[in-house]
């Protein structure tokens, strides 16, 4: 199947996130089925060329055949074919080719037939790719903080090759050896305050993303994140008829872990060399279902972690399908690890179980989940950084699609709940939330929900009702602002009590002058208790982009955080203020996908009253480290 998009933008999923996070709670990601997965990673190497008109614009496109995933045969083919355009205006227009059915959920089932295509052959598909980087970076050792100055760095430089080849027509392998898998773009900063478990950072490394959707599983399993420096690595993906295969292994130069439990998880590390690699086998059963395999691994000194199962993605209808996945974990960690992190000083096993139905139609949505991880449970090649849980969750909304020129092109109305216990019995997560959301005119979106939940934390129980709001618009082309707001009780982690918390966010995206792009945005949050605040926390990003071409930009990142806490309502010393800066400026130039010049420069800072380890006094803003940064890569295709 080939999906052509023009003008498109990743808005809107086949999911529906009905709850946005209260302040410190996990919540798993909401698993979508493969073919409502919307990858925008593909970086194929082929051409277009677009021109403004007096009557429109026009655009063609050149996919060269050695690109395209097909059969080779003498006789002729029959493609699935979308052609799709996001039309953003007063009202958001999706024009495709072929007509949709929102009562049809499925996508690919839909898409146009095209057949012909006689005696073309995909070709060899050979690709090497090899990599100049080179990086200086300047620090100041945290021992002499803030008084010592910045030690000047060496230059490393580093030479990598990546290759790609087309084993079949099907079949796609890559490899590298001594790669930069480094991201060239920064995170969007989250702040991490009074939060009980690991803030999730999407992928964004193209190594990675590079046929992502092969290992996309009901329980998150599989997250390359967790890879974090690695010497080499190995791809393999591709489908032969009914039958999709993913592979890939690495060694990674650090051993980054999540220690989970039920009330929270805990970041640990290992410094070794760890070995690790997936295996993922999908079979497609019938006309509109999928039955997979999963193995995962990971290995080093008096360290291990191994993770197998089956999941299935069952259509019985056009409207109605059940996904499942269990998984067995067997995991060994270091004594000293163990000891550290009060865990099995021997090898030990968990489960994992995840059942989910759903129904989905123009009108209504249902969904409901259960849940079951074992304590012992572990999948530290994924991001489950819960276990020891047994969780029922449904969801039932009502969707009402308005008329042509109406005052509303959308309103949802519905009500989910969720309920949780550990392995001993406590019930530990218990919650209803109502609420309703708004599409209208200029892309206004509203979401406005009350939420009624019971935690269980630290030996007891805390009841935490809270509302949240979402809102956005296009005021005009090329420009979105929305807010997001919260407001309610939570609970105050550090102390295990009850607390009044707000959250508010502006955020704001601008296009000008059809080369400048300005996406700034800013996050408040405050937690008190009975008048006294406990801390507040403000963190402001920009990010500039400016488009010389198609093939080259500029771009300026900034994140600026700062975190106030009141150390009289805290049991054990706290830093009253912290400031943190990071800076970020890039220059890209790409003649494609892997043919690329960057040159950047980064550098983070640090500020405050450091009363818990410095003692009082405050300390101005200072720079920590600045780091320089090179990389030359050239596409060679055979």
């Amino acid at each position: 199947h080939v999906s052509f998009m023009v003008d498109s933008f990743n808005d809107e999923r086949r999911g529906f996130q009905f709850r946005v996070n209260p302040l410190g709670v996990q919540a798993d990601a909401n698993f979508s089925e493969l073919e409502g997965y919307e990858d925008f990673s593909w970086d194929a190497i082929w051409k277009a060329s677009a021109r403004i008109t007096d009557w429109g614009w026009a655009v063609e496109v050149a996919i060269p055949l050695n690109q395209l995933r097909f059969r080779r045969s003498d006789g002729p083919q029959t493609w699935g074919f979308e052609a799709e355009r996001s039309w953003p205006r007063d009202t958001r227009h999706r024009m495709t080719s072929h007509v949709r059915s929102r009562n049809v959920n499925c996508i690919l089932c839909q898409f146009n037939k095209l057949t012909g295509f006689e005696g073309i052959r995909p070709g060899q598909n050979i690709e090497l790719t090899p990599t100049v980087t080179a990086g200086r970076t300047d620090a100041m050792p945290m021992t002499d903080y803030p008084d010592g100055s910045l030690e000047r760095g060496r230059i490393d430089d580093q030479y990598g090759l990546s290759a790609k080849w087309g084993v079949t027509p099907n079949l796609i392998l890559n490899g590298a050896v001594n790669p930069d898998f480094s991201q060239v773009e920064a995170d969007v900063a989250q702040l991490e305050i009074n939060r009980r478990f690991a803030v999730f950072y999407p992928e964004k490394r193209p190594f990675f993303l590079e046929g992502a959707d092969f290992f996309l599983t009901p329980l998150q399993a599989v997250f390359t994140r967790t890879v974090a420096d690695p010497l080499w690595g190995a791809k393999l993906t591709g489908k032969s008829g009914r039958t999709a295969l993913g592979f890939f292994a690495a060694q990674d130069e650090m051993t980054n872990l999540i220690i989970p439990s039920n009330q929270g998880s805990a970041p640990a590390f290992l410094d070794q060399d760890a070995y690790g690699g997936v295996f993922r086998l999908r079979q497609d059963v019938g006309k509109m279902s999928t039955l997979g395999l999963l193995y995962t691994g990971r290995a080093g000194t008096g360290y291990s972690n191994h993770v197998a199962g089956a999941d299935g993605f069952i259509r019985f209808d056009q409207k109605n399908s059940v996904i499942f996945q269990f998984l067995h974990s067997e995991t060994d960690y270091p004594e000293t690890l163990a000891a550290a992190y009060d865990q099995e000083t021997d090898r030990f096993g968990g489960n994992a179980l995840r059942l989910e139905y759903q129904h989905f139609s123009r009108s209504w949505f249902v969904d409901a989940v259960y849940n079951d991880r074992s304590p012992g449970f572990r999948a530290d090649y994924g991001f489950i950084p819960r276990v020891d849980m047994r969780s029922g969750e449904a969801m039932v909304f009502r969707q009402i699609w308005g008329k042509p020129k109406s005052w509303f092109n959308l309103i949802r109305l519905g009500v989910a709940g969720l309920v949780g216990w550990d392995h001993e019995g406590t019930l530990t997560d218990r919650g209803v939330t109502f609420g309703t959301m708004y599409q209208g005119n200029l892309e206004t979106v509203v979401n406005v929900h009350a939420n009624f939940y019971r935690t269980y934390y630290g030996g007891q129980y805390f009841d935490t009702p809270y509302g949240d709001f979402v809102f956005r618009i296009r005021p005009f082309s090329g420009s979105q602002v929305g807010v997001v707001a919260q407001v309610g009780r939570s609970v105050d982690y550090a102390n295990s009590r009850l607390a009044n918390a707000l959250a508010f966010g502006p955020n704001f995206s601008f296009s000008l002058f059809r080369h400048l792009n300005f996406v700034p945005s800013y996050i408040y949050e405050r937690l008190s208790r009975e008048g006294e605040t406990i801390y507040t926390a403000n963190l402001a990003q920009a990010k500039a982009v400016w488009n010389f071409s198609v093939r080259s930009f500029v771009r300026a990142i900034v994140q600026y955080q700062v975190l106030r806490q009141n150390p009289a309502q805290y049991a054990f010393p706290v830093d009253s203020r912290n400031r943190g800066l990071f800076t970020q400026f890039l220059f890209s130039y790409k003649l494609n996908p892997r043919t690329v010049l960057f040159l950047g420069y980064s550098d983070n800072a640090l500020g405050g009253n450091f009363d818990s380890w410095l003692g009082p006094g405050r300390v101005a803003m200072t720079r920590t480290d600045r780091t320089f940064f090179l990389k030359i890569g050239y596409a060679w295709q055979i």
